[in-house]
């Protein structure tokens, strides 16, 4: 840094913050550190008894930090996405519409490695809202090499490290197996449970069936679910190794591929997902679902909402995370469970 006569200071960088008194008015940093002084600034500068100020001397090869952040944050930039204003070095990312928030965890951590930058983002494989923070970006010194955010920019390998995938799915059939229920023995209180769920997300269940135990019945409905164009179907019940416990043989049956059956996850380990050829997702959901507060189908129900594609190793990856505590009251999403 150098000191120079503040009249010739525009287009510096201020080192230090600069705070301004008017009694009984006014007491605060009237420009901060970082602020590039403007002709405008003089004036109050010299009202404020600054005939000199120490600023920075930029060099070739050098940023000043909202110039460097800028570049920063748009390695994070993605399609339904808003920035903030840079200021002080930072830059805020925004989610431009209700949908799925996904992080590239690994290109992230490449990124925060290169030292004297910085990326923190909210989990990814999350649901967000239109307004929601989703990540802030600061350059740590006020001016910094270029070089730097170069190396930044090597590490995410010219991909936006985020993405926002909007609710695309927006019906679905919930086809209740089950005999006690096809016979009105008892109540089905499964659906409804389900269809709360699937409301949060925009989802309409536009078809209901119960079929009862017969693995030909469940079939039949699951290929008129899809012959009706249904976004997505959903079995529930009749996912254990019972005798009369036929959703899986009957998903199977319809022609579905079987992604996975089972997962490493506590509620919800006898889950099924699978899919049509045209990418219709048809899920076999255990009973956990029904009085649960937090299972395996909210784990993956973003997903297939946003139509992002499940695997087996998606499902298999989260085991770490995938026990729930079964916390009193259920704080589901505010808590560890699928993270």
């Amino acid at each position: 840094m150098k000191l120079i006569k503040t009249e010739d200071a525009v287009g510096h960088v201020l080192c230090h913050d600069m705070t301004q008194i008017i009694k009984d008015q006014y007491k605060d940093a009237r420009f901060r550190k970082g602020h590039v002084v403007t002709r405008e600034d003089i004036p109050v500068l010299l009202s404020m008894g600054k005939e000199h100020l120490y600023v920075w001397e930029m060099t070739p090869g050098m940023l000043h930090e909202d110039e460097g952040v800028a570049r920063l944050a748009a390695l994070c930039r993605n399609e339904n996405m808003t920035l903030s204003d840079p200021k002080e070095g930072k830059i805020e990312v925004f989610s431009d519409c209700d949908g799925l928030f996904l992080v590239d965890s690994q290109r992230l951590t490449s990124v925060n490695s290169v030292g004297d930058v910085m990326i923190a983002t909210r989990h990814g494989n999350t649901a967000v809202h239109k307004g929601d923070k989703l990540a802030g970006t600061r350059v740590i010194p006020l001016i910094i090499p270029e070089e730097i955010l170069q190396r930044a920019e090597a590490a995410a390998e010219g991909k936006p490290l985020l993405s926002l995938h909007p609710w695309k799915r927006k019906t679905a059939a919930v086809i209740t197996t089950g005999s006690e229920v096809a016979k009105g023995l008892i109540q089905d209180t499964f659906t409804p449970v389900v269809e709360e769920k699937l409301a949060a997300y925009g989802v309409e269940v536009t078809r209901r069936r119960m079929p009862g135990d017969n693995m030909q019945d469940i079939t039949r409905e699951i290929l008129e679910a899809r012959k009706a164009g249904v976004d997505m179907i959903l079995c529930t019940g009749g996912m254990s190794v019972d005798p009369d416990d036929n959703t899986p043989g009957a998903i199977k049956a319809s022609g579905a591929r079987i992604i996975s059956y089972g997962a490493p996850v506590l509620p919800g380990a006898m889950f099924l997902l699978s899919c049509f050829d045209d990418g219709t997702p048809v899920m076999g959901l255990p009973g956990c679902v029904m009085y649960a507060g937090a299972t395996i189908f909210d784990l993956v129900l973003p997903k297939i909402v946003a139509d992002v594609p499940i695997t087996q190793a998606d499902l298999a990856s989260l085991g770490e995370g995938g026990l729930c505590l079964g916390c009193k009251p259920c704080r589901y999403p505010i808590c560890p469970f699928g993270k």
